[in-house]
C-alpha cells in the first residue's frame, strides 16, 4: 500500500498516512513500552506522518493518551505507565471491525462515541504476553488493519523461547542446553518439576539462568550459582510465567545484531557486543533499561565472524518467518561458535536500545529506521502471505 492508495478528496492535496503507536499493554514490561512508544513518538517524521497515540491499560483497557512524549521516561528509576497519560479513566478507543472500514471510534461513559478517523498502519511497541506473542497481530488480522513488525506465527514463536529453540534447531542454528517445566508438570507436584532442574544441573554444571518462558526485557529472570538459591528462582520465574525454562551457562561474549526488512529483503546488521556490567551477573533488566549499559558498536569481531553472525541474524529472521524487524542475540563461545540465545521480534527503542544503536551505525538512522518500518507494514496486506 503506497501514499497514493489512500482515500482523499479531489479538492484535497494527498493525506498523510495516519500511525496509531500502541504501547503499555497488561505484561510486566508495561512501563518499558511505554518509554519505548515514547521514543517513537519524539523520533518519527511529522511531515510525512499523522500520529495517534494509543495506550493500553495494564487492566487491558485501550485508552486515548496525551501526545507527549516527554512524559514516558523513567523517573526516579520507575518507568511510566499508560494510566498517568490516560485523557479519561473511563474511556476506551475501539478499533474497527469492518475491514473495509479502518475508523477508529472513541468512547465514553454517557456520552456519544466520537470518531477519530481511519487508521492506515499500527505500530505495535508493545512487549511480552498480550502485544508481543501474536495476540495484538491476530486482533489486527481480524480488522485488517497493517501494522509494523512481524505476523501472527512469528510473533507467537518469538515470545516463547521453548518453541523458538526448537524452530532454531529444525533450521539447523545451534541453541544451548536448556530444560523445560511446563505448568502441567508443576501440577504434578513441585518435587518432580524440581528433580528435573538439579538433574539438568548435573548433567551441564552451574550456574543456570532459571527465566519465564514468555517474557522478555531480563525480568525474572535468575542467575543461579548452587543449589541454595534454585527455589527462589524458580519463585521468581513462575510469578511471570507459569512455564519455564531453564539454561546451562554458556562461556563467551554476548553478540546482538539487528535484522531489518528493506525492499529487497531482510538485512542485518553491524553487530554489537554486550560486556557484563561489573554490579550484575548478567545483562538484566535495570543494565538494559535504567543504568544505561553501553554496548560496543560495533562489536570487536574479525571480519569473518562479523559475516557470520549477519549471516545466521538474518537466517534466524527467516526461520521464524518474520517481518519488519528483529534483535537476534547470540553467544560467541570460547571455541569460536556462534550460539543463538534467542530472538526479539519488537526489541527495545528506547534511546539506549541496541537495535537502533546497530543500525546508527551501519548508516540507518532512528527517524529512518522508523519510516522504513512503516513504509513496510504499508507495503504489506493482512491475512496469508
Amino acid at each position: 500500500m503506497s501514499t497514493e492508495n489512500l482515500p482523499q478528496s479531489p479538492e484535497q492535496p494527498p493525506r498523510k498516512p495516519r500511525v496509531a503507536v500502541v504501547f503499555g499493554g497488561r505484561s510486566s514490561e508495561h512501563g518499558i513500552s511505554v518509554v519505548t512508544a515514547g521514543a517513537v513518538l519524539k523520533a518519527i517524521d511529522r511531515t510525512k506522518y499523522d500520529v495517534l497515540p494509543i495506550g493500553i491499560t495494564q487492566d487491558g483497557r485501550w485508552a486515548l493518551t496525551a501526545d507527549e512524549p516527554e512524559r514516558m521516561a523513567i523517573v526516579d528509576r520507575r518507568p511510566p505507565s499508560v494510566d498517568a497519560l490516560a485523557e479519561s479513566a473511563e474511556g476506551a478507543v475501539i478499533l474497527p471491525v469492518d475491514p473495509a472500514n479502518r475508523e477508529v471510534v472513541y468512547s465514553e461513559p454517557g456520552s456519544v462515541p466520537k470518531a477519530l478517523g481511519e487508521v492506515d498502519v499500527v505500530f505495535p511497541v508493545l512487549h511480552g504476553p498480550y502485544g508481543e506473542d501474536g495476540t495484538l497481530q491476530g486482533l489486527l488480522e481480524l480488522s485488517g488493519v497493517p501494522y509494523v513488525g512481524s505476523g501472527v506465527l512469528a510473533s507467537a514463536v518469538g515470545q516463547d523461547k521453548e518453541y523458538m529453540k526448537r524452530v532454531f534447531t529444525s533450521f539447523g542454528l545451534k541453541v544451548g542446553p536448556y530444560v523445560v517445566i511446563r505448568p502441567r508438570e508443576w501440577e504434578r507436584g513441585d518435587a518432580a518439576a524440581r528433580k528435573k532442574i538439579v538433574d539438568f544441573a548435573g548433567e551441564h554444571g552451574w550456574p543456570l539462568f532459571v527465566k519465564p518462558s514468555r517474557a522478555g526485557s531480563s525480568i525474572g529472570i535468575t542467575k543461579v550459582d548452587d543449589l541454595s538459591g534454585l527455589d527462589e528462582a524458580i519463585a521468581e520465574a513462575r510469578r511471570h510465567d507459569p512455564k519455564i525454562l531453564v539454561e546451562a551457562a554458556l562461556r563467551g561474549r554476548e553478540i546482538e545484531c539487528g535484522v531489518l526488512e528493506f525492499e529487497d529483503g531482510p538485512r542485518a546488521s553491524l553487530p554489537a557486543e554486550i560486556p557484563p556490567p561489573e554490579a550484575q551477573a548478567y545483562y538484566d533488566f535495570e543494565a538494559k533499561y535504567i543504568d544505561s549499559t553501553p554496548g560496543i558498536v560495533p562489536a570487536p569481531l574479525t571480519p569473518e565472524e562479523t559475516a557470520e553472525v549477519q549471516r545466521l541474524a538474518v537466517d534466524a529472521f527467516e526461520a521464524a518467518s518474520c517481518e519488519g524487524l528483529v534483535r537476534a542475540d547470540f553467544f560467541l563461545t570460547d571455541d569460536g561458535e556462534f550460539v543463538i540465545n534467542e530472538i526479539n521480534t519488537m526489541p527495545g527503542f528506547t534511546p539506549i536500545s541496541m537495535y537502533p544503536q546497530m543500525w546508527q551505525a551501519s548508516g540507518v538512522g532512528y527517524p529512518e529506521l522508523i519510516d522504513r518500518l512503516v513504509r513496510a507494514a504499508l507495503r504489506r496486506s493482512t491475512g496469508l502471505r
